[in-house]
């Protein structure tokens, strides 16, 4: 950096925290009226911002997640699709959706929510509803290749978002109920895939399909527009908070987890801190083994098309197991939130999950095969969130970092999607064993690894405890922050709260 950059940068810093300490100003000096007006704005936020990231992650699911659906109701053979290329096409959404995730949650650092979110959802929803008039393979590729791409900004964008307004004791439950709706789309999408196949197909020469991609791409540009004028921006940006509520919000996170979002630094800094820190890439490794055992989401239709049922009532059966996933989702992060646990309740539902892949391996009987897609989904979608939730927890601090790694993650992660759409050939059907057998060896990977992680934070804990006796010297008291303990890492001292623990 330039001296006269690096001049400009300190002035900006010095501006940000004379702005967020004057905000502190409005902060209530009595602590019943301080819980009772951060309960209630907690409330405010909730009905808020929670709404608007439901609406937008299920009709992200519902974009991605029609091609599957429109295979039962035959694209497959309207567009003369051979061999692999279903799997082919399934698979290049994600190499587009890997391609944007890390510049645009650094850019996300930068910009307004409300604006940017939304006008990505615009973009992706014209693209879905464009699938629609594709002819053959090439133009579909295409079109996945352009959705990925334009989906790519949301889920590490909202988790971002979250994180920027919740402590680490309520993110695992919002990130759970944001990531529900994910859960309920995949459902709901086989309920919207029956009611068209039997309501349009043939309607005004456009096959069930096609009218699937119209209607879901519509719908996602017209709830963009709306969106802008609900979402919010960060605590300090956000127009309609007041000046006390604006304090409180920035206030509470400062407590609950060192973070202060409104200290701003380097993009690319914060980036490097990312990159170096060894937990950010533990965190990743388990988000990538979920999502290859995940990936099965992508072939729910296929499999429960195996039981040779007609069109609609396959797509009907697509919803049970999804609909008890979110349950599930629901169910472990309150429990997660409320004893402020991640471990036990990440790997307790893949041990589920893995039961599920093993009965699935060993058998094609309708009862314990569907039975199975419970398993898998309640397991492994069950707690998905949790890991979300526990590298928000793991790395709070700068705002730079937390949006680095949430992008990393969710980046490396979904690499999972590009290779795992081919351990669902048409040659390995009806049975799928190699998938099921690849699936538990996931599952049983990811467990190793969640473990490893929590060794390795159970050692960070001790390390906080010896500095704040004095009794470290890679750990130590800033003066300029009374009592924050201050750790070591690439970029020089990073400030935490002294109630900073790492969640086990």
């Amino acid at each position: 950096m330039q001296p006269n950059a690096a001049a400009q940068a300190s002035c900006n810093e010095v501006e940000n925290a004379a702005d967020v300490n004057a905000s502190l100003d409005h902060l209530p000096s009595d602590p019943d009226e301080y819980a009772a007006l951060e309960k209630r704005l907690v409330r405010r936020v909730d009905w808020a911002l929670m709404p608007v990231l439901i609406a937008m992650i299920v009709l992200n699911y519902l974009d991605r997640n029609a091609l599957p659906n429109a295979r039962i109701q035959g694209i497959e053979d309207d567009l003369g699709l051979k061999g692999s290329e279903f799997n082919t096409a399934i698979s290049v959404l994600f190499a587009g959706y890997l391609a944007l995730q890390i510049p645009s949650n650094l850019l996300l650092t930068r910009v307004r929510p409300s604006i940017y979110l939304p006008l990505c959802m615009a973009l992706w929803g014209v693209v879905s509803a464009c699938t629609a008039l594709v002819k053959d393979f090439k133009g579909l590729v295409i079109c996945r290749f352009f959705l990925g791409f334009l989906e790519a900004p949301f889920f590490p964008g909202a988790l971002f978002l979250l994180s920027a307004w919740y402590t680490p004791q309520e993110l695992a439950t919002r990130t759970a109920v944001m990531y529900t709706g994910s859960l309920v789309s995949s459902a709901f999408g086989g309920l919207v895939g029956a009611g068209v196949q039997y309501g349009l197909d043939g309607a005004r020469g456009l096959r069930s399909w096609q009218w699937l991609f119209v209607i879901e791409g519509s719908v996602t540009v017209a709830l963009s527009l709306g969106s802008i004028f609900l979402l919010p921006d960060f605590p300090a940006t956000t127009r309609w908070l007041s000046p006390q509520e604006r304090a409180i919000a920035i206030h509470r996170l400062r407590v609950h987890s060192g973070s202060l979002d409104e200290e701003r630094g380097s993009v690319l800094l914060g980036l490097k801190m990312a990159a170096l820190d060894y937990k950010v890439w533990l965190l990743t490794l388990i988000v990538i083994l979920k999502t290859s055992a995940g990936a099965v989401t992508s072939f729910i239709p296929t499999l429960v098309a195996t039981f040779e049922y007609g069109k609609v009532q396959s797509l009907l059966m697509t919803a049970p197991p999804y609909l008890f996933a979110a349950i599930v989702a629901m169910l472990v992060s309150i429990s997660s939130d409320r004893l402020a646990e991640r471990y036990f309740h990440l790997v307790g539902p893949l041990a589920v999950g893995l039961v599920g892949y093993v009965i699935a391996a060993a058998t094609t009987t309708l009862a314990p095969r569907y039975f199975s897609l419970f398993l898998m989904l309640g397991g492994v979608y069950g707690c998905f969130d949790i890991t979300y939730a526990w590298i928000s927890s793991t790395l709070p601090r700068p705002i730079e970092k937390r949006s680095a790694a949430f992008a990393i993650a969710n980046m490396v992660g979904n690499i999972a999607q590009i290779y795992s759409p081919y351990l669902y050939e048409k040659s390995m059907g009806p049975l799928y064993r190699p998938s099921m057998i690849a699936n538990t060896a996931f599952v049983l990977a990811t467990i190793v690894v969640a473990t490893l992680l929590r060794f390795c934070l159970q050692r960070e804990n001790r390390k906080l405890d010896r500095a704040e006796a004095g009794q470290n010297h890679e750990y130590g008291a800033d003066p300029k922050h009374g009592d924050d303990i201050v750790q070591s890492g690439p970029g020089g001292l990073v400030r935490l709260s002294p109630n900073f623990r790492y969640t086990l």
